[in-house]
């Protein structure tokens, strides 16, 4: 089996660049082959990879999206037969349409082919400026990308940042962004966000596995306490120690120990039904090239514990870019904020999980809209 990566981006962009840190790092141990693609006559990019043992396929009389039926299918069929890699990755020209190149890679005829990932490289300096002049090409190579990596993030105001981040989502709701620094990152922290791993989805499902376990142990355990009673004397016990109160005395004692009202969802009111973790909690997460002091984080997840004005939050966690050039990482258990410095990530990312949260007081409170 061949995985076939494409690099997408516009003129400039630094598909070389992420390709050659890729190769010297990423894809250690695999049998690589790169199929460039320059506009123009000739290659400018070939020497220094051809340096790096990787073999060059140029085709320097147009852009592939000008020669999909020819030879661009032909050049990859050759490659396959001649060197059987473990993967290949694509450079296209600056100017191709992603859509034109997965279709070429799509029709090519080989069984034993699978389409690793479609990457577009991202200047985000020149984010508005292209989609101004270019939105054709531009935007087909940010509409059809499985993953956006911007390049050219260092110095660039928060602001811009943001303003590029948008441009992308509204094209692309789904891809990862990479926003970090590429030197702050790992070329394995790379590939993951380009094979779509360790995503926002998946911090959030994670958070939610972890909840929904401790909602069932809570579960298991009230009835261990409760509702197993197996022997005559155990019910009649049960019944009037748990279930029946027919006494002002016993219903204000019980009031007093379970004070609990219609909408619990600890499942007091139904010991037999098992719920959902999705019936039980809410997450709301979002990734944001925001810059954070650790004051702030730290401001923010005291803060998560007014229930009225957030909702019942269980558990938060987050990786954000800090102000002063560092990441923060942070935990949250109701009362126990764990604010601290790590690893850059890819791009910022806050999460949170709870009961009945609104997700617009903390989507204020991070400074972070949807």
């Amino acid at each position: 089996m061949t995985k076939i990566t494409i690099f997408s981006g516009f003129l400039g962009a630094g598909k070389t660049t992420l390709i050659k840190k890729l190769i010297s790092e990423g894809y250690k141990g695999e049998k690589l082959v790169l199929i460039e693609n320059e506009f123009g006559d000739i290659g400018i990019d070939g020497g220094f990879l051809q340096d790096a043992g990787i073999e060059i396929t140029e085709m320097n009389s147009g852009c592939i999206c000008c020669s999909l039926v020819g030879d661009f299918g032909k050049a990859l069929e050759k490659v396959l037969a001649d060197y059987a890699p473990d993967r290949i990755l694509i450079e296209p020209s600056g100017v191709g349409k992603l859509s034109d190149v997965i279709r070429a890679v799509q029709n090519i005829d080989a069984h034993d082919v699978q389409l690793d990932g479609f990457t577009t490289v991202v200047d985000a300096k020149k984010c508005k400026m292209y989609q101004k002049n270019f939105g054709e090409f531009f935007n087909n190579q940010i509409t059809y990308a499985s993953c956006l990596i911007l390049s050219h993030t260092g110095g660039l105001s928060e602001e811009k940042l943001e303003d590029c981040v948008r441009r992308l989502k509204e094209l692309n709701p789904a891809a990862p962004i990479v926003t970090t620094d590429w030197d702050k990152l790992t070329s394995q922290q790379l590939v993951d966000a380009m094979t779509q791993k360790n995503t926002l989805d998946d911090e959030l499902s994670a958070l939610l596995e972890e909840a929904n376990h401790h909602h069932h142990h809570d579960e298991e355990e009230h009835e261990h306490h409760c509702c197993h009673h197996d022997h005559d004397h155990d019910e009649e016990e049960h019944e009037h120690h748990c279930c029946h109160h027919d006494h002002d005395h016993d219903e204000e004692e019980h009031e007093h120990h379970h004070d609990h009202g219609p909408d619990c969802t600890c499942g007091c009111h139904d010991h037999h039904h098992h719920h959902h973790a999705d019936e039980v909690f809410t997450s709301w997460g979002i990734e944001t090239p925001a810059a954070y002091t650790v004051e702030e984080i730290t401001n923010a997840l005291n803060a998560l514990g007014d229930e009225e004005t957030y909702g019942m939050i269980l558990r938060a966690k987050g990786i954000v870019a800090g102000t002063d050039g560092n990441w923060i990482h942070f935990d949250y258990v109701p009362g126990v904020p764990d604010v601290r410095t790590g690893c850059a990530g890819t791009i910022g990312r806050l999460c949170v999980i709870g009961s009945k949260i609104s997700e617009d007081a903390i989507a204020r409170l991070f400074r972070a809209g949807n």
